[in-house]
């Protein structure tokens, strides 16, 4: 069966490839199947959108049309069977600038990592030899990651081989030994963000490196280390901060103090994350340590409420 579903008038080809494509991100693997065994040409076939993007790089959910950015259950499945169809594992789209491998896409997809695949999705595309250095677009693959929201791609990378060159890098993959390597040779801009990517990730050892070193604790690129720090539930790192000076009442590029910044996360998170990053512990931490409560009106009752989730989620399922 075809399944081609065309406008009058319209091109076959462009249709059967949109339909492939409707097919990986549904999960549908038997329809794909059938339409690659009828027109195997289809896995070199591009988009005719502006990315230019081959059937392989729709498994990223990345880079092509947000309402298919979608991770199937079985994208693995999907993506060996397009590797043993013979897609070309580093072709590049035209996503971001141009130069997008499926592998970069998908060491920054939120939607890979969110149903728990992306480490497997990466080590799938190095298996079947996609490259992991060398190009452009592929030196920057664990800063990529780190940007992206993507930090156990970034460490996965790195320790696969991605170079870690870069002080921003190697202090969000936690490499204290590269990070004291590299700080000599960066300048003041690299050395803040680094800065703040380490306490975003939790990094205590390499944050009092930085501080040791001369970084300025309040350092902000929207957010505070202060900020990162408390929003990550790292609450030694947060405590080390403060002890240093770091100032509770800085705002973001929000408008949020710590403590109003970290109350957001805490009612921005699912309940995995919420408990794994002790938001009430985090809290509690900050307005003992002199954080305002009356930084607007809501805030008071804002901070009971992270209690009140506490208590919701810890009733038994009737």
């Amino acid at each position: 069966m075809d399944h081609v579903n065309t406008l009058e008038g319209g091109d076959p080809a462009v249709a059967r490839f949109e339909n492939a494509v409707d097919a990986i991100v549904s999960g549908d693997h038997d329809t794909l199947r059938r339409m690659i065994e009828q027109y195997p040409e289809l896995v070199h076939q591009r988009s005719t959108r502006a990315h230019r993007s081959t059937l392989l790089h729709y498994v990223s959910a990345n880079g092509v049309e947000d309402h298919r950015q979608i991770t199937p259950l079985n994208i693995l499945e999907i993506a060996t069977f397009l590797l043993d169809a013979g897609a070309e594992v580093d072709a590049t789209s035209d996503a971001y600038g141009g130069g997008s491998t499926t592998l970069g896409l998908a060491s920054t997809s939120a939607h890979p990592r969110a149903r728990g695949v992306q480490l497997a999705l990466i080590d799938l595309l190095l298996a079947r030899g996609a490259r992991i250095d060398g190009e452009h677009t592929l030196r920057g693959l664990v800063r990529g990651a780190l940007a992206n929201g993507c930090p156990e791609a970034a460490v996965a990378l790195a320790s696969r081989g991605a170079r870690v060159n870069t002080l921003y890098a190697a202090a969000g993959v936690g490499s204290l030994e590269r990070v004291q390597a590299l700080f000599a040779g960066a300048n003041h801009a690299a050395r803040e963000g680094a800065f703040i990517v380490a306490a975003q990730q939790g990094h205590l050892a390499i944050v009092r490196f930085l501080l040791d070193s001369g970084v300025d604790v309040n350092a902000s690129d929207g957010m505070t280390a202060l900020h990162n720090a408390c929003a990550g539930g790292h609450l030694a790192l947060a405590d080390l901060l403060i002890v240093r000076g770091a100032d509770l009442e800085a705002l973001n590029e929000y408008g949020g103090t710590v403590l109003s910044s970290t109350l957001w996360f805490a009612y921005h998170v699912n309940d995995q994350e919420f408990t794994a990053r002790d938001f009430p512990r985090m809290i509690e931490f900050l307005i003992a340590a002199g954080a305002r409560t009356d930084f607007y009106p809501e805030l008071k009752d804002e901070i009971a409420g992270v209690s009140e989730r506490v208590r919701r989620s810890s009733k038994p399922h009737q």
